[in-house]
């Protein structure tokens, strides 16, 4: 990721880079604890099974072609980019995390691509594929180059994290749910999807451990929240004086977050 740092644009930039880390943070809630809420990113695949998926979903693209309106095969080339994808990883030596490499993106992109048309046509949309669908777009979210994209693909992850939560309310996926929404900055229906969580505990030392992991997550959530309006309040700013100045920018930079 690149960011134009002179002037007002470095608090910016400096806040971008906290709320990602804190989406970095959040594969913590996802993948350890006494629930195992879900693998986000894969098990590590070669990039020979990446291959194997991407001759795979090639084949299947151009059945798609002769078949525009077949569910099962958007179904089917929407799981092979994905699995494709979480067979493109690469580790950070410096914090251990477990990220996709930038042809591993290429593919998410291309299987939400595929996803999304599906929803236009489908009516009852599958879950165990929503719930890769949403692994996808929060592994997006995690390396976006922008504030902008990376909110928008929180906001992704928990529309389509409904979808196989509603349709399998498992503990797992409620929490992975309120997870979502809650780092999409919707704090009432994280709050519900806590609750529907919590009642499907065994033990009442299930359900409070539940309610304790989660009101980290929320915490998560509202920081975010709170720097996402530090940001517009610096957008604002930046935006008043090039009103102010249209040749200025601020400290001479015209440059955008992600150039």
């Amino acid at each position: 990721m690149l960011f134009d740092i002179r002037g007002r644009r470095k608090h910016v930039v400096r806040v971008v880079y906290a709320i990602l880390a804190l989406l970095m943070g959040a594969s913590l809630f996802l993948v350890v604890g006494p629930f195992n809420i879900g693998n986000l990113i894969g098990n590590g695949s070669t990039t020979d099974a990446a291959k194997v998926l991407q001759e795979q979903a090639v084949k299947t693209e151009e059945k798609l072609a002769r078949e525009p309106e077949n569910e099962d095969l958007m179904v089917s080339l929407t799981r092979s980019r994905l699995s494709a994808a979480n067979s493109l990883t690469e580790v950070n030596p410096e914090t251990g995390e477990t990220l996709y490499t930038p042809e591993g993106r290429q593919e998410l992109q291309r299987g939400i691509e595929v996803w999304n048309a599906y929803l236009k046509q489908t009516k009852e949309p599958k879950a165990s594929v929503a719930l890769l669908v949403s692994q996808g777009y929060f592994g997006l979210a995690q390396t976006s180059p922008s504030f902008e994209e990376a909110i928008e693909n929180v906001n992704g992850a928990a529309r389509t994290q409904r979808i196989a939560a509603e349709a399998q309310p498992t503990i797992n996926s409620l929490t992975t749910l309120a997870i979502y929404e809650y780092y999409a900055g919707d704090f009432a229906a994280g709050d519900k999807a806590v609750k529907e969580a919590e009642a499907k505990a065994a033990t009442k030392s299930e359900a409070k451990e539940i309610g304790k992991q989660m009101a980290q997550a929320r915490k998560s959530g509202e920081a975010i929240e709170a720097q996402k309006k530090e940001i517009e309040k610096e957008e604002k700013k930046r935006g008043k004086e090039r009103l102010e100045n249209p040749l200025g920018g601020l400290s001479g930079s015209t440059g955008a977050l992600g150039e």
